[in-house]
């Protein structure tokens, strides 16, 4: 792992999150890149010193006492992270392709994201695009909702329906675990809808452990009315620091009938929450 998006509004939830990215990126010597977007309706995602195509004077004005209050918002940030390698980034347009662009434009590895929790995925600081930043990333999506030490996580609660495979969230976790002292508790939901037997399960889960290539670490099989309630349950008897899952990033119709149970405990939980979309 070696680049880490933040997006910041320069909020406290934002600070928490970036934060926690530096905690983590000094760790394990990775750059940090921090994303303000402007917003603005009538553009995707252009950088500050492109052209604006704006309407009148006084629109592009308003943009541009924006950019320079991010600008010295930067200063600041700067100034408390100068043992870390930090770029910053000022994009004009909407955040949610802002934020994919430049996963693409600096091959990023992590997205970490301040949210307010159980309000909803709209109370995320880029308002509803984070939803979908948290269901189509091409990369992993670590959202935090209060202050977070990443020198203080020692439980992980990692959710998985066996289906996720080696996706590049395990790798994240490979990753922290390597550097940071650590436990891993793979866990499985049984449901009344997605039931499976114990003997089948504890085996699946260990062949599961092994092929991931993870150290320390225990399995668990977790009963519950549904996998998203499960999840947070367990996560709360082990008290962990961090849940890891995936989701599948459905579109649509499908999103509106199955939703995403990636996206309720992101909601919900209070604690930080890893997540990949399979789809990538």
């Amino acid at each position: 792992m070696k680049t880490i998006l933040v997006p910041t509004d320069f909020s406290e939830l934002a600070k928490n999150a970036t934060d926690l990215a530096a905690g983590l990126a000094q760790k394990i010597g990775a750059e940090i890149v921090l994303l303000h977007v402007v917003e603005d309706s009538s553009v995707s995602s252009v950088q500050y010193t492109g052209e604006l195509a704006m309407p009148n004077i006084e629109d592009r004005l308003f943009i541009y006492k924006l950019i320079e209050k991010a600008k010295s918002e930067f200063n600041g940030v700067r100034e408390k992270y100068q043992n870390l390698t930090v770029k910053e980034e000022i994009r004009v347009g909407n955040p949610y392709y802002s934020v994919q662009d430049m996963v693409g434009e600096y091959d990023i590895d992590l997205i970490v994201m301040g949210t307010t929790g159980a309000s909803g995925a709209k109370e995320f600081f880029v308002g509803s695009n984070a939803e979908k930043v948290v269901r189509h990333s091409k990369c992993p999506v670590l959202t935090v909702h209060g202050e977070a030490d990443i020198d203080e996580f020692k439980t992980i609660a990692f959710a998985t329906g066996l289906k996720d495979s080696q996706g590049q969230h395990i790798q994240i976790v490979k990753t922290i675990e390597q550097y940071f002292d650590i436990k891993t508790h793979i866990v499985r939901v049984n449901t009344p809808n997605n039931f499976q037997t114990d003997i089948d399960s504890v085996r699946e889960l260990n062949e599961y452990a092994e092929e991931s290539g993870l150290k320390n670490y225990e399995i668990r099989i977790y009963n519950d009315i549904t996998e998203e309630e499960g999840i947070m349950h367990f996560a709360h008897e082990i008290d962990a620091d961090l849940i890891v899952m995936a989701t599948h990033g459905r579109k649509g119709l499908a999103h509106l009938i199955a939703g995403s149970i990636a996206e309720e405990v992101v909601n919900h939980s209070k604690r930080p929450v890893l997540t990949f979309s399979m789809k990538h």
